[in-house]
């Protein structure tokens, strides 16, 4: 481990922010595979943060095929113990209007094709996950938000739908009967996999339509486009601004997420398994080895 990092993960031009200077870009090669593209190693307000595109530069990967289980592999092999994480949503509420920002607080998963654990192939865990965001970073996020006077809603519900095409209005619809007020295809599995990797992770969200469940309503891609310019500007902001105030040590349940959670005699996995999840549990199978 290096340094005890910040990690960005969000949008190809996210970094590009006043007060950023670039130190290096980073290839990292995980047990899982290839990140999404170079990692971005550098400075914002005295702190050290990485940047990782989650699409790629170019937005070349559709959410489903985004490789999930490598970038957090990656951001973990670095050191990284804060996740913030910066997503385009739908709004499925009148109040959370195109342009706002919201810190998510609960997901709903309805992503069906994407591997959601690091932990398989012959050892199982169940890491708490009731609260899936580090309250303490989302809290950051939005007295962040609040200092800078950004429109920020908290405590909200992002249901994560597989994609790429956007919501049916019936599925709209439906998302807004079971409470969700935001929806996105990004977020799951990323927020399981930091729980286990044990790193805090936090979203903001950047809301750009009101998806399809308004009568007149449909998404416009060119009118989204157009509303993340606004967004992201405002989520650059209240990343310079949080990034100062995260402390340097970890009091929240993240950072132990998988003390009693390993279910399997760790005698019986196999060593090529433990050998892959080095990065991620190396210090509970030390007494195994």
């Amino acid at each position: 481990m290096q340094d005890r990092l910040v990690g960005i993960i969000g949008g190809s031009g996210l970094y590009e922010m006043e007060g950023f200077k670039v130190v290096a870009e980073k290839s990292v090669s995980t047990p899982f595979g290839d990140p999404s593209d170079k990692i971005i190693i550098g400075e914002l307000n005295g702190r050290r943060v990485v940047f990782l595109p989650r699409h790629g530069k170019g937005h070349r990967i559709s959410p489903s095929t985004i490789n999930y289980r490598a970038n957090i592999c990656a951001m973990k092999m670095l050191g990284v113990e804060w996740i913030i994480s910066v997503s385009a949503v739908g709004s499925l509420r009148e109040e959370i209007k195109p342009g706002d920002l919201a810190i998510v607080s609960q997901f709903i998963d309805k992503t069906k094709f994407r591997p959601e654990t690091f932990f398989e192939g012959g050892i199982v865990a169940h890491v708490p996950f009731s609260h899936p965001v580090c309250n303490d970073l989302a809290g950051i996020l939005y007295n962040s938000a609040k200092e800078l006077g950004i429109t920020v809603h908290k405590d909200k519900t992002y249901v994560c739908m597989e994609g790429p095409a956007f919501s049916t209005r019936a599925e709209s619809l439906l998302h807004r009967q079971w409470g969700a007020d935001l929806v996105g295809m990004t977020n799951m599995p990323e927020a399981k996999l930091a729980r286990e990797a044990e790193i805090c992770y936090a979203t903001i969200a950047l809301s750009t339509d009101y998806d399809c469940w308004k009568e007149e309503g449909h998404v416009d891609v060119s009118a989204v486009l157009q509303i993340i310019k606004k967004n992201v500007a405002n989520a650059q902001a209240v990343i310079r601004q949080a990034v100062a105030k995260i402390g340097v040590e970890r009091g929240c349940v993240c950072s132990r997420a998988l003390v009693g959670a390993i279910m399997t005699d760790l005698k019986v996995v196999p060593k090529d398994i433990k050998k892959k999840l080095e990065p991620i549990a190396g210090n509970y199978f030390k007494e195994t080895k």
